[in-house]
């Protein structure tokens, strides 16, 4: 052997040095850390006593003469105590384990290690998902134990853990996206109580799948609905996750750093990719225009809520990236330019959604009142986002223009703008669901527009009335765009 060519041991030496230096210290930190912990045992141990219990009464149950297939049942019985774990238990330590370096002030600590906010939560992550995968060793041999009690197929067993660890990985990003939301000691503890509502949520909804799937018969994995529904969920959950990632990075980066640009990139990434599933769908489902339709009424719902995040943000930004901003910049931090992006992203997905409309063939329903709710959605969101930025940040006080207070600001007036037109109606002795009335009703108001009226022969709001409520949204959204440059300037100047 040539004295050139090192020993294999040294080889194997030298790619795990290699590998230790590019793995996250924080992964080795927080693992370390989390199976030190009580929690981890005490569920651990659980988990493990429940599912042999279990496994001894399949055992029991079969030998007793009993050849009914029970795989169903106890497959079903194992994940269980999994999801209890996978679905809460984790995703609640990474919400903990997070919140408590921001309580404890110790996050400064981490940042001054140099890796970054992307990399600390990358390693936060990746910490629990790996516990999380301890837990799942130990249920691993009694999920698949359930599938030589009969009643159950091989796929289905590997679909529903798939898909589980989907949800996993989708619920623990949630959590730790959460645990950035809050700064101050209310708004934590109302987060607090959002994250169990949300991961207990999370739960029912992971277990109640994993229950339709598993009992479900296996013709339904033969059929084509099956695999578009699944698809659309691993998608939802992939993009949103990426999402939710992006936003808690840019939650806990600098102000001098480029912080928007990770959420918005990818935002803008999901939208195009969005209009693309759509398209899909609607040419598999023979070019349906209801399914343009709905698949555009989701979309703007979407865009409006991450809107209302987009336009919200700090007004200016930091001096060091002023220099390379233009008028096109609209991945850089500000909320003009945030504003700016959400109405670009709002005005394609209306015209998207619309040129989807009419080139689907004629069907029975008329495609009329479908493209008017379709804009009038479109102009109720920059009507009542325009309005909020107006009454948050208009006034020279800044008491109402922090981001919160208008996220808060939005939500209630289209809450009022829902309830009251409606009782005003009712007062006056009208319909409830009276065209003029609820003419600035965002919900009514595209019910109204989407409605036939099959006795006049025409949809029941006119397009003069769409025409009102697109002058109106254009004027607020001009305005609001003036008022966000105007505080931009002052935040440069001071």
């Amino acid at each position: 052997m040539s004295e050139d060519v090192a020993p294999l041991p040294s080889r194997w030496a030298r790619l795990g040095e290699r590998l230790g230096e590019r793995l996250n210290p924080l992964v080795v930190k927080e693992v370390r850390q989390g199976l030190r912990t009580r929690l981890f045992w005490v569920c651990f141990g659980l988990m493990l006593l429940a599912c042999l219990l279990v496994s001894l009464l399949a055992y029991a149950d079969m030998s007793g003469g009993s050849y009914r297939p029970k795989g169903q049942t106890y497959f079903f019985t194992f994940f269980v105590f999994l999801g209890l774990v996978h679905f809460f238990i984790i995703p609640y330590s990474a919400y903990r384990s997070l919140a408590r370096e921001r309580e404890d002030e110790t996050w400064v600590l981490l940042t001054l290690t140099g890796l970054g906010p992307r990399r600390i939560l990358r390693g936060k992550v990746a910490s629990f998902l790996i516990q999380a995968g301890l837990y799942a060793s130990a249920a691993g041999p009694f999920l698949l134990f359930s599938y030589y009690l009969n009643g159950i197929e091989l796929p289905i067993i590997l679909v529903v853990l798939a898909l589980g660890a989907l949800w996993l990985v989708f619920l623990t990003v949630l959590a730790v996206c959460a645990a950035t939301l809050a700064d101050g000691r209310l708004g934590r503890a109302f987060m607090h109580f959002v994250v169990l509502g949300t991961l207990g949520a999370g739960v029912a909804q992971g277990l109640g799948v994993a229950f339709a799937l598993s009992t479900g018969s296996s013709r339904m994995m033969r059929g084509e609905d099956f695999f578009y529904v699944v698809g659309v969920a691993v998608w939802l959950m992939v993009s949103y996750g990426a999402l939710l990632f992006e936003t808690a990075a840019s939650r806990l980066s600098l102000s001098t750093e480029d912080y928007t640009r990770g959420p918005r990139r990818v935002l803008v990434f999901q939208t195009v990719l969005n209009a693309a599933v759509l398209v899909g769908l609607w040419w598999a489902e023979s070019q349906e225009r209801e399914l343009a339709f709905a698949g555009g009424l989701l979309g703007m719902v979407h865009l409006t809520l991450t809107g209302l995040f987009l336009c919200t943000d700090v007004d200016g930004q930091a001096r060091a990236l002023r220099a390379k901003t233009r008028v096109w910049s609209l991945l850089r931090p500000g909320a003009l330019r945030g504003f700016r992006l959400m109405v670009v992203l709002l005005l394609g997905w209306t015209l998207f959604s619309a040129l989807l409309q009419v080139g689907s063939p004629q069907t029975r329903t008329h495609h009329e009142p479908m493209l008017l709710a379709t804009w009038a959605a479109m102009a109720y969101a920059l009507l009542f986002l325009s309005a909020a930025l107006l009454m948050g940040r208009m006034p020279r006080s800044d008491r109402w223009a922090s981001p919160v207070s208008v996220r808060i600001l939005f939500v209630t007036l289209v809450g009022l703008c829902s309830v009251i037109p409606p009782l005003v109606a009712l007062l006056l002795g009208e319909k409830s669901d009276d065209g003029f009335l609820n003419l600035l009703n965002p919900t009514v108001g595209i019910v109204n527009f989407a409605t036939y009226n099959y006795s006049d022969e025409q949809p029941k709001m006119t397009p003069g009335l769409l025409y009102i409520v697109c002058g109106l949204a254009v004027l607020a959204t001009f305005v609001a765009d003036r008022v966000l440059a105007r505080r931009e300037r002052q935040a440069h100047e001071a």
